[in-house]
């Protein structure tokens, strides 16, 4: 006859949802694991030093300055060494 289990209704109450939850379970699973690797994965790579597209970085400015006039070469000289230190 029927499996009484646990409760009143037949398979604990689950009415065969148990399947349900169980692919849900292993779906969360894999798919965690999945996240898991690729950020393992992605936090292991040293960062682009390069600066992103429209962003000028601090040489940049210093180079513009330089050719614009507002500063000399000696000054130009000695801010490039400080931004390389």
């Amino acid at each position: 006859m029927y499996d009484w289990g646990y409760g009143w209704m037949p398979h604990g109450g689950m009415y065969g949802l148990g399947w349900v939850l169980m692919v849900l379970f292993w779906v969360l699973l894999i798919v965690g694991i999945v996240v898991l690797i690729k950020w393992l994965i992605s936090s292991g790579q040293p960062r682009s030093s390069e600066p992103r597209e429209g962003r000028r970085t601090a040489l940049d400015i210093l180079k513009e300055r330089y050719a614009r006039g507002e500063i000399d070469h000696e000054e130009f000289e000695e801010r490039r060494r400080r931004l390389d230190d």
